[in-house]
């Protein structure tokens, strides 16, 4: 009997194979001493395995600027600081002189000592931090140890489905993707830096599964859904028919993908739906604007900073706004501010610690306590204005006076870069991202500051539902289905036409049939999702007819439940789409 573990998508795609589990742990170290005239000779061996350990991560960090580029590439450059940050390498030569402990026992102990220090705190990128420190530590140790690493996934032809508490950028940047065709892991989320390697070369991939990891067996049958965050143990007949199906359709559409980029995202009816792009980083353009993207509807440009222990300057980041912005001439650019905290934070800003991290120091919130800080985005988007219709938008507002204060710093940049000479484009778009109830709540009073909305799901579901979206075992609660999501949704779209300004929606719900079927039934014809999936969701746009929508979306308000709200929408979409992504995860029952 089949049995299914449900987590957090971190890498869109379906895929299957046979369970390949990576034991990538702290291997044990013998409790040694040594005698006086070892000790520089064991600080000498902990030099040579850190310069081992520098010249492999600069080995994967080549490979991956060469299969990649040179932004992900950059995912390495903590783990290369971290070989000779003082504090570990001081600390370790240390224990070896006063306690006499070999090379391996002392770093492990420093080690240790470091992990402790920065688990006082919950934030999740110091978390993920934590995973980078782990995998130094787990590669330094095998050196001093003299093992071997235990990366060795060669099987008989097989599709791979690798399986673990938790995945590292090193182990990605090892992986055979023609090989390894899914990634599964107890922790981690969408915005660690392994997830974003996965993403990036195409690798379906699911996190958050709790303990995955010990309930799989070494050769298990399983598939994984990188859409809905899903893996299926020991499929039956029937969930291999019905994702053979999924991924046939998957495939027919990639095949077909020249061609459905070139058709119209207009409804049956004759209603024009924007479907545009969300990025993590530049590289992903192409992929986007090959995929039919019109436009990008979300840049997330944190992604430029995440993972690296310095600010990268004002011609680094311009370069990659001008980059996509060319790409996409013609069409809107729609680039986030730096939405740093809660589970993004680099390193070179100082984190204090947070018990609640998404409701702490984070967004709009942090870019206003350090202005200074950044300006040197705010002028390089700027800049990036002259190439191509690239507008402005806010994270996480709640109210008027951050729209005012972060429309005066750009009035600043703008100022020093007439008295620069350096050109731009005057009438760019300043919006806000409406992300809590208190935004949608005071949508009426934004607008009149606003050139346009764009509702990031994500953060509004979490933060209407009081549900972490990152906690595994509230997975079934995180529901953007809820009335009360629906209700907003609604209300906000109602300001925005009153206001005469564009409202979009950005966030994963987006990219479903069900969530895409029910924005345009609000009125909200701009939808901006994961480049994969738009192929598939301008084809459910072209089988649709809006009154059908607008006919659903009326019953979905009414609703009382979220059960009911999908069943409004599943009979008002028809034979259109394929339901069992639903099935479970939110108890929709098909024919009831």
């Amino acid at each position: 009997m089949s049995v299914i573990l449900d987590g957090f998508p971190a890498s869109e795609g379906i895929a299957w194979g046979r369970i390949r589990t990576i034991p990538w742990g702290v291997p044990s170290v013998p409790h040694e001493v040594i005698e006086d005239d070892d000790i520089e000779a064991q600080i000498a061996l902990f030099a040579e395995a850190r310069a081992a350990a520098r010249e492999r991560l600069r080995e994967l960090k080549a490979r991956t600027q060469e299969r990649l580029g040179p932004v992900e590439a950059r995912i390495f450059d903590p783990q290369i600081l971290m070989v000779d940050d003082e504090m570990v390498v001081r600390g370790t030569e240390q224990y070896i002189r006063d306690t006499k402990l070999t090379a391996a026992r002392a770093f492990e102990w420093r080690m240790l000592e470091v992990r402790a220090q920065w688990a006082r705190t919950a934030n999740p990128m110091v978390l993920d931090r934590m995973n980078d420190l782990e995998d130094l530590k787990v590669r330094i140790l095998r050196h001093l140890l003299g093992q071997r690493d235990p990366l060795d996934l060669s099987s008989s032809g097989e599709a791979l489905v690798v399986v673990a508490s938790n995945l590292t950028p090193s182990l990605i940047a090892q992986l055979d993707p023609a090989q390894v065709v899914a990634l599964a892991t107890d922790q981690g989320t969408r915005t660690s830096h392994w997830a974003i390697l996965a993403r990036s070369q195409g690798i379906p991939a699911v996190v958050g599964l709790g303990d995955a990891s010990r309930r799989v067996r070494e050769g298990q049958e399983a598939i994984v859904d990188g859409r809905i965050g899903r893996i299926v143990l020991d499929p039956d007949d029937r969930d291999q028919n019905v994702y053979e199906d999924r991924r046939s359709q998957i495939r027919r559409l990639e095949a077909e993908v020249d061609e459905v980029a070139r058709l119209e995202s207009v409804t049956a009816d004759g209603q024009p739906v924007a479907l545009r792009a969300n990025l993590d980083l530049p590289v992903e353009a192409d992929n986007a604007r090959r995929h039919g993207a019109a436009g990008i509807g979300l840049f997330r440009t944190e992604f430029l900073v995440v993972g690296r222990n310095s600010m990268p300057d004002e011609d680094e980041q311009y370069e990659a706004y001008r980059s996509v912005a060319e790409s996409f001439e013609g069409d809107a650019v729609y680039l986030r501010l730096f939405d740093l905290g809660g589970d993004k934070f680099p390193s070179f800003i100082h984190m204090p610690p947070q018990e609640n991290p998404f409701l702490g120091w984070r967004a709009v919130r942090v870019l206003l306590d350090e202005p200074e800080l950044f300006r040197v985005q705010l002028r390089a988007i700027l800049r990036a204005t002259a190439h191509g219709d690239v507008r402005i938008m806010v994270p996480l507002v709640n109210d008027v006076e951050e729209v005012q204060r972060v429309r005066a710093l750009l009035e600043e940049e703008e100022d020093g870069l007439r008295r620069d000479g350096v050109p731009f484009n005057r009438g760019y778009k300043l919006g806000v991202m409406i992300e809590t109830p208190a935004a949608a709540l005071d949508a009426a009073e934004l607008a009149r500051h606003a050139d346009f909305f764009s509702i990031g799901t994500n953060d509004l579901v979490q933060y209407t539902l009081a549900v972490d979206r990152n906690n595994a075992r509230l997975a079934r609660l995180f529901n953007p289905f809820h009335p009360s999501v629906v209700r907003q949704l609604h209300s906000v779209a109602r300001v925005a036409r009153a206001a005469g300004i564009e409202v979009s929606v950005c966030g994963e719900m987006a990219a479903t049939s069900l969530g895409a079927f029910l924005c345009i039934g609000l009125d909200i014809t701009a939808l901006s999702v994961a480049w994969p999936a738009l192929p598939e969701l301008k084809k459910v746009v072209r089988e649709v007819r809006i009154e059908d929508a607008r006919r659903a979306a009326r019953k979905a308000l009414a609703a009382a439940t979220a059960h009911d709200v999908l069943e409004a929408l599943a009979e008002g979409i028809g034979d259109t789409i394929d339901l069992s992504a639903y099935i479970g995860r939110w108890n929709l029952s098909v024919g009831s």
